[in-house]
């Protein structure tokens, strides 16, 4: 199983250039193990799409059914005090965002102590907290 960030399930959901990389991933690994703030944010990058142009009405309602089946299927790591307690650490030791910190937290939280578990993210901050923390980033 792999912890999966937004960044990396939004190319599932969006013609995008990491597209091709995420669906190889998704293909060796069929479990996506994601933070209860996944589908949010994914809906957001989905809507954000769609008020741009950038994606058709159908196109959007493809990517919404998309990431509905994924959510059926995928492993979500619940709010509680210890991600949030983690999410703080993180604030202090690491330049993220508040929800990467959750999302980091999350994926530390699945992944145990010391973390035996990978993370697969586009986005350079948090990738660098990840290994930072010890997390694989394939």
């Amino acid at each position: 199983m792999i912890f999966w960030d937004a960044t990396a399930i939004v190319p599932l959901l969006l013609a995008e250039p990491a597209t091709a990389h995420v669906r190889a991933l998704l293909a060796k690994d069929h479990e996506l193990v994601v933070w209860w703030g996944a589908s949010t944010e994914c809906s957001s990058a989905i809507m954000r799409a769609r008020r741009s142009g950038k994606l058709s009405d159908a196109d959007a309602r493809t990517a919404r059914e998309t990431l509905a089946a994924l959510e059926g299927a995928w492993y979500e790591i619940q709010p509680s005090g210890a991600v949030r307690d983690q999410a703080a650490r993180l604030l202090r030791v690491h330049t993220l965002r508040a929800a990467d910190a959750l999302q980091l937290a999350a994926a530390l939280e699945w992944a145990g102590s010391p973390p035996a578990g990978a993370i697969v993210t586009f986005d350079e901050r948090l990738r660098a907290a990840a290994d930072s923390e010890g997390m694989e980033t394939p």
